[in-house]
């Protein structure tokens, strides 16, 4: 085994497995990958020797192993592992990030907006090139995103990329609209035009792994697995030599490859080996089994400071993750319902104790979602830590020092995906028992339970309570200003409803199909169903009639809302004719059954998640017509905020709309997380991902000195 040698005395070779050092990846719908900051499990001593021989100017280096999480595809238009390599190392889009993770032209030679703010003219450099040696055409770009848009292709992440803003995209992946009323089209070979639903700034997006461009090659007859394998064609600074699903992926220089002009867009290493994220990275770093490393655990963290060589191997970045405190989403009743309950809870919570205890000063206390420099920060102002006042709104609620306040939870991610969780939890449930007199129940959820919880919307079947969760930033764009202290609020009753209100959307979702709309349309499970003209008798008059509803509903909307919700589809008449026309001209019963569904889907509401719904359109009659005040009033600044071509306008909405929701006790940021790891002292360049997915990313700006 090769070593490393840092200083300290004889290194001797570690025999116990070392517990609570697992990082793991996850991805799911809009979910966070955690796992930069970590509890302070103890891993016992390394000793270390040197020898003068090392010491000397290390040759340059040509091949490196890094670390990352192990893709299954290198599909970009997939969320997983691949998009951290195919974000500027395999793939390379009209723009890209730089080493400062600002946005720069790649392939693009620059861009033209209507006056309308909606239709984007992007030009394409001319000698840009596959692996293969083609050249990089617009048309590439077109065809990767309506790969991407198939109705077929239940893989891809229309969210993840520019597609998600493009005009009728969602509406042709879904099937109720066609190819020709996509807002994509390439009048010539490098010039490529994106039309979105709304005024919006979409070249964050563009430098998103979902919006790389692929070339159709890699999808003729004859072509073994091309989107898993060696034979994939790239046109980014790098190529790939082999790849094991799950397993190892080996870069190699492009040699095709022409970078953007006046930009550093690639180093001088000629292999990159990528290698599944390990357990244990600070002893395979020092072992020299990995050539970079990132730093999760507190205890490897004050390791590294305490050996001065280690130490001037380590590097920090801010990140744009934080973590904060959020109400749970439940359906049931519970003291969280009033005001003055949520209020004390955020105002009784002590954030240094946390980043100082817990996390060994891996992290900043913040009050606000987001760093100093983060755009919405300074128009940001949350709940002051104010002990007295908390115990003065608690016993104003009913619950002097905390007497008759029932036990709720506090749910956390296991600690061996996120290993800071459950500590955190711990604090927060020991102040609130020391300043309040209140108890919670820690329970930590796996993944899928835990995404659920977090993340989406009104779930049935959970108890009350708090989750410790995750603020993000995906990419820089408007939309993400709020660093997603508003997520809860895109799926309907969230936030400031009643129980009974919470319990009916709840039930949307507790199903594939919701209860109320199959007692109503009939079972789209039924493959008889939808054969005869009766079938679509209920479908037909409640589309018409939820329609009309809607329809002048959104004719009374304030601009830019009532866009918003009209945008990314055809009027809604049109959509349920096209629907229903295909219904009509369906020939056999398998295809009347398929049109049925796809009507039924249009009309009543489904699910595929729990606390997660495609609302109909007759559910959404009920929602806006139960829909609160101040709901309203957020959904309103949450589509100024997105739908806005300034980022500086669209900083003060988002401050406005965060400030309301931590008021409001809906929301709590904690502390902001660092991006801690270590690099070999004969190189530079390496990036960790700042943005939600945690690890490393953009590979190609590795340099041996």
């Amino acid at each position: 085994m090769l070593e490393r040698f840092v200083g300290g005395s004889a290194h001797t070779k570690r025999t116990t497995k070392q517990k609570g050092m697992n990082v793991v990846a996850k991805f799911s719908f809009k979910k966070p990958l955690a796992v930069l900051i970590a509890s302070g499990t103890a891993v016992g001593t390394l000793s270390m020797g040197f020898s003068a021989a090392q010491a000397a100017a290390p040759a340059p280096v040509t091949s490196i192993t890094v670390p990352n999480p192990a893709p299954t595809t290198l599909d970009p238009g997939n969320w997983g592992g691949q998009i951290l390599e195919d974000m500027g190392s395999l793939f390379e889009g009209l723009y890209g990030y730089n080493q400062q993770n600002q946005i720069v032209p790649k392939l693009a030679t620059g861009y033209k907006i209507s006056n309308n703010g909606r239709t984007w003219t992007f030009t394409l450099r001319k000698n840009a090139k596959w692996s293969n040696g083609d050249p990089v055409t617009a048309q590439d770009f077109v065809f990767s995103y309506f790969h991407q848009l198939d109705p077929a292709n239940s893989g891809a992440q229309i969210w993840d990329s520019v597609l998600n803003d493009v005009a009728n995209s969602w509406a042709y992946h879904y099937g109720a609209a066609t190819k020709s009323q996509v807002g994509i089209s390439a009048p010539n070979n490098y010039t490529l035009q994106i039309t979105t639903s709304t005024p919006h700034d979409i070249l964050g997006l563009m430098a998103v792994a979902g919006s790389m461009p692929m070339d159709p090659n890699n999808f003729k007859p004859g072509v073994s697995n091309p989107l898993s394998s060696a034979n994939i064609i790239t046109d980014g600074p790098y190529m790939v030599k082999s790849f094991v699903p799950n397993g190892t992926l080996v870069m190699v220089k492009n040699p095709n490859y022409v970078g953007a002009p006046g930009e550093y867009n690639v180093g001088n290493i000629q292999t990159i080996n990528v290698i599944p994220a390990p357990s244990v990275p600070l002893e395979d770093f020092i072992s020299g089994k990995l050539n970079v490393a990132l730093i999760g655990q507190t205890s490897d963290y004050k390791y590294i400071l305490s050996h001065p060589a280690l130490k001037k191997e380590m590097h920090s970045e801010i990140t744009n993750q934080l973590f904060y405190l959020s109400y749970d989403d439940a359906a049931a009743p519970s003291p969280l319902d009033n005001l003055k309950v949520r209020e004390a809870i955020m105002m009784a919570i002590d954030r240094s104790p946390i980043v100082n205890n817990v996390l060994s000063g891996m992290g900043t206390a913040t009050t606000v979602f987001g760093s100093k420099s983060w755009p919405a920060s300074k128009y940001e102002k949350g709940l002051p830590y104010n002990v007295q006042q908390a115990q003065k709104l608690l016993a104003q609620a009913g619950y002097p020092g905390g007497k008759g306040f029932p036990t709720l939870q506090l749910y956390c991610e296991v600690q061996s995906v996120q290993p800071q969780g459950v500590p955190v939890a711990e604090a927060i449930q020991q102040e609130l028992k020391q300043n309040l007199g209140i108890n919670f129940k820690i329970t930590p959820l796996a993944s899928t339970q835990y995404g659920s919880v977090a993340w989406n919307g009104i779930t049935q079947g959970i108890e009350p309570g708090l989750v410790v969760n995750s603020g993000l930033a995906n990419w820089i764009e408007p939309a993400q200003l709020d660093m997603q202290a508003s997520q809860a609020i895109l799926y309907p009753g969230t936030y400031g409803y009643s129980p009974a209100f919470r319990a009916h959307v709840a039930s949307w979702s507790e199903s594939s199909y919701a209860p109320t709309d199959v007692k109503l349309f009939g079972d789209p499970n039924n493959a008889k169903l939808g054969t005869s003209a009766s079938d679509m008798v209920p479908l037909k008059a409640a589309a018409l009639k939820s329609i009309q509803w809607l329809d002048n509903f959104y004719a009374h909307q304030p601009e830019p809302y009532r866009s918003e919700l009209t945008a990314g589809s055809l009027p809604l008449m049109q959509q349920w004719l096209q629907l229903y026309n295909a219904w009509a001209n369906a020939k056999t019963p398998t295809d009347k059954h398929n049109a049925f569904v796809n009507a039924w889907k249009f009309v009543g509401t489904y699910s595929t998640t729990a606390g997660q719904a495609t609302v109909g359109v007759y559910d959404k009659v009920w929602w806006y017509s139960h829909q609160s005040k101040q709901d309203a009033n957020w959904q309103m600044l949450k589509t100024e905020m997105a739908d806005n071509t300034s980022m500086s306008a669209a900083a003060k909405i988002a401050g406005k709309l965060v400030t309301s929701i931590m008021q409001q006790g809906y929301a709590m940021p904690l502390f902001l997380q660092d991006a801690i790891y270590l690099e070999d002292s004969n190189l530079t360049g390496a990036q960790p991902n700042v943005w939600s997915w945690g690890n490393f990313y953009q590979w190609q700006y590795m340099k041996s000195k």
